[in-house]
């Protein structure tokens, strides 16, 4: 989600730029996003591709996407199957409207949360009185220009956030080298497409 867009001081206009579902239950319908620094939904292609390799498994999936921006991967994650997606989201304007999408599109089983996406992940820690969700599905995209994706593949590790053969979805900048994964995640994808590269994992 993660190249900035051209700043303009319009509101109006920024609320204006819009991505469509490409598949399932609200196949053809708008989204709108912000036009928030850092903020790039990830393209019509690249999200065919990798809903194509989750196909198998996305029907009634719990699925995580920690840089939600627009929304638009837990969303058509939704659109097809899946049975609940948490949108984690830090900007006050990416929110807004990812509340607007989902009451647009009644989708009542969708987590909105904003939050910083490492201090969340640090705070989701098991206690001694019960467990906490674990997730089928995630989606990591950070900023490109930041530095934020190693921590969170060590965070979801580390805290027990993924489910048996959860599968995680990595997007990164084409220059950016892939991160140190934990020997529990094997590579089972990995595709380049202009600017950016894609994976999946498959933690076993």
């Amino acid at each position: 989600m993660k190249h900035p867009h051209k700043s303009t001081s319009s509101s109006k206009r920024a609320s204006l730029n819009q991505l469509r579902i490409i598949g399932g239950k609200w196949r053809g319908r708008k989204l709108n996003f912000a036009n928030a620094e850092g903020l790039r939904p990830t393209g019509d292609r690249i999200r065919e591709t990798l809903f194509n390799w989750l196909a198998p498994v996305i029907t009634d999936a719990h699925c995580l996407d920690l840089f939600a921006g627009s929304g638009v991967l837990g969303i058509e994650a939704l659109s097809r199957g899946a049975s609940s997606a948490t949108l984690v989201e830090k900007n006050h304007a990416a929110i807004a409207l990812l509340q607007q999408n989902c009451s647009q599109l009644n989708i009542d089983h969708a987590e909105i949360i904003q939050a910083d996406a490492i201090h969340w992940l640090t705070q989701l820690k098991p206690t001694g009185s019960g467990s906490i969700r674990v997730y089928d599905v995630i989606f990591l995209d950070p900023p490109f220009a930041t530095a934020l994706l190693q921590p969170c593949c060590d965070l979801l590790n580390q805290h027990g956030l993924l489910a048996d053969n959860a599968y995680i979805y990595i997007e990164t900048s084409s220059q950016q080298p892939a991160p140190a994964t934990p020997p529990s995640w094997n590579s089972l994808r990995e595709k380049t497409s202009g600017q950016v590269t894609y994976r999946l994992y498959r933690c076993d």
